[in-house]
């Protein structure tokens, strides 16, 4: 019998987080403020995040303790399984063995409540009684909105406009939780309302979306700004799904040639590689070949400036070093709402810089018919943004198949799609558009970059 399932016992999940910033080759570019240019300090940070997350952001500690109350719920569902996708292995004919790590069995359907439930507990031991924050796809909407369900907190969404339109049902899910949930850009800030009054028209952006909910923030003194991907302390919770990982590999004497996912903040695949880019950067696996896939209707990794920009459209944030489509760009509608956003994690900017990951770009109609294939063949629907991932891995899989050699592939299968309906109703009926951002557009928004010395 060929095992298929690979799961390890609550006993064995992981008690820490990995933090990669114990072991760049080369240190971080500084978080800048946003009025001096100077590098922040913790005291700039406050206003928006307890102090543990900012200490956390900075940190060069390599493995972080998970508090016990954050184990706790995430025992709800971790750890999560490891699959052997064999079934989709024989479908095309591939030499290649696929694995995937799946976090679509958390409660939200997807990796976000790693670092929700993270950020909230710590936001509750402060004594913050609210959050807001923005939400693309509605993925971390509705992780924050369940995080904020466990611990008794107030949580606030700004949620893309088209998204919101889009995907109705995952503005239900955090209003079960007790979030409230807004389209943006709303009437309800001054960030929202200067965008409006520009384009009233317009389908939003998570820069808009970022802007609405940091404004409200810092206007009170009981709330907090809560973000799900981008910032370091974000991908160091995430690294519990590339420990349980490469724990579950151990077990079954497998280590990954190639390890594949999807990025738009980059949190869910970093969160699965950096314990394995450890090995690459310390030597021991120098051929390791890690592939970050982006939609091409907002490619900043393979089209965008390595420079320091703002997170959100109304430069209220930090400047963050990080390959950047300039914080005024407005990606088209593309269904993948979670990679729909202009910068990108400055960790995995900083190793592509450094050449040990590498970038590709993959347009919606190719993804959702990988989406597809995999969902006839391994069952799981998968969400839009992880079919960009599933994309990269079947044409792995068909190289591997023409030239004969056996690697082993790892996905990060960030989440399902279950809420994601009308996207795939509208591709099986031939109607789903393909998007290809013409480079005049992304040079006219790269003009309005800061000016850093």
């Amino acid at each position: 019998m060929k095992r298929v399932k690979f799961v390890l016992s609550e006993k064995e999940m992981p008690t820490t987080w990995y933090n990669i910033l114990a072991d760049l080759p080369e240190p971080l570019p500084p978080i800048l403020h946003p009025a001096t240019g100077e590098p922040v300090k913790p005291d700039d940070l406050a206003p928006l995040f307890p102090m543990a997350l900012i200490k956390q952001e900075v940190s060069t500690d390599r493995y972080i303790e998970i508090p016990e109350e954050v184990q706790d719920v995430y025992r709800i569902w971790r750890p999560t399984t490891l699959y052997r996708a064999q079934r989709l292995e024989k479908a095309l004919d591939t030499p290649a063995k696929i694995y995937y790590k799946y976090e679509g069995s958390s409660p939200p359907g997807s990796h976000k409540p790693n670092t929700a439930v993270a950020q909230a507990y710590y936001n509750k031991k402060e004594g913050i009684k609210r959050l807001t924050t923005e939400t693309g796809a509605g993925q971390w909407g509705s992780a924050l909105a369940f995080a904020g369900a466990c611990f008794g907190l107030e949580i606030k969404v700004y949620m893309v406009k088209v998204s919101y339109m889009q995907k109705p049902y995952r503005r239900v899910m955090m209003e079960t939780w007790g979030a409230k949930c807004i389209p943006s850009p709303s009437p309800y800030t001054e960030s929202g309302r200067a965008v409006l009054a520009k384009d009233p028209n317009t389908s939003g952006s998570l820069g808009m979306a970022i802007s609405e909910a940091v404004e409200e923030a810092v206007k009170h003194d009981d709330t907090h700004y809560s973000l799900g991907s981008v910032l370091n302390h974000v991908l160091l919770h995430q690294t519990i799904i590339g420990l349980e990982t490469k724990k579950l590999m151990e077990q079954i004497d497998e280590y990954p040639d190639i390890i594949i996912g999807c990025v738009g903040g980059g949190s869910n695949f970093a969160g699965l590689f950096l314990p394995f880019v450890k090995d690459k950067i310390e030597g021991r696996k120098p051929d390791l070949k890690i592939i970050n896939v982006e939609p091409a209707s907002c490619p900043t990794l393979t089209r965008g400036l390595y420079n320091y920009d703002y997170a959100d459209v109304s430069g209220l944030t930090p400047l963050l070093k990080m390959y950047t489509l300039g914080h005024n760009f407005v990606p088209p509608p593309v269904h993948a709402g979670g990679l729909r956003y202009h910068g990108m994690a400055p960790i995995i900017c900083h190793l592509l810089k450094l050449g040990l990951v590498e970038a590709r770009a993959e347009h919606q109609l190719g993804t959702f018919e990988a989406g597809v294939t995999f969902a006839r063949n391994e069952g799981i629907i998968s969400a839009p943004e992880t079919n960009h991932a599933i994309r990269a891995t079947i044409d792995e899989a068909i190289k591997c198949r023409e030239s004969g050699e056996s690697k082993t592939i790892l996905l990060a299968h960030s989440g399902h799609g279950h809420v994601d309906m009308a996207a795939y109703e509208a591709y099986l009926a031939g109607k789903l558009k393909d998007y290809a951002y013409p480079q005049e557009k992304i040079d006219e928004a790269l003009q309005d970059l800061p000016k850093v010395e």
